[in-house]
């Protein structure tokens, strides 16, 4: 490494001082280094095969249960209020034995928490509900 101490005979220095560009530079790196793995994360979603056969004609159609999930945490099934998590789960264990399996179609209020959805749509997993769909949601467009 060298570097020019001599006399530069009272001219004024005329190069670009890159320090504060490489700071810049550097600090744009770290942030896209942290935000890079936010970006990748993925929810897995069973889509339907475009390639399956339909169903046949002659096969029952599937009873519907209808939950409605008001903003102030009530759950609703087909017109009931479910009083407590404990019901809804034996609820759902009951339905889940059926063949056809019900249909489960969930209306949550705009105003909703995410958790009470969230532990509805659980309790529906845990007990291998498969046909678990959101109805009525045109209202959320906005």
């Amino acid at each position: 490494m060298s570097m020019s101490v001599g006399d530069t005979g009272g001219e004024e220095m005329c190069d670009i001082n890159t320090t504060p560009l490489i700071d810049v530079m550097l600090v744009l790196l770290i942030m896209l280094i942290l935000t890079l793995p936010i970006m990748t994360h993925a929810v897995k979603l069973d889509m339907p095969n475009p390639n399956a056969p339909p169903p046949p004609p002659d096969q029952p159609k599937p009873e519907i249960i209808d939950l409605e999930i008001y903003s102030d945490g009530t759950i609703v099934w087909n017109g009931e209020t479910i009083p407590n998590y404990a019901t809804l789960y034996a609820d759902f264990q009951r339905e889940a034995v059926k063949d056809p399996q019900p249909e489960v179609h969930l209306r949550p209020d705009r105003r909703a928490r995410y958790d009470v959805v969230a532990k509805v749509m659980a309790a529906a997993q845990r007990n291998k509900m498969i046909h678990i769909g959101f109805v009525n949601t045109a209202e959320f467009g906005d």
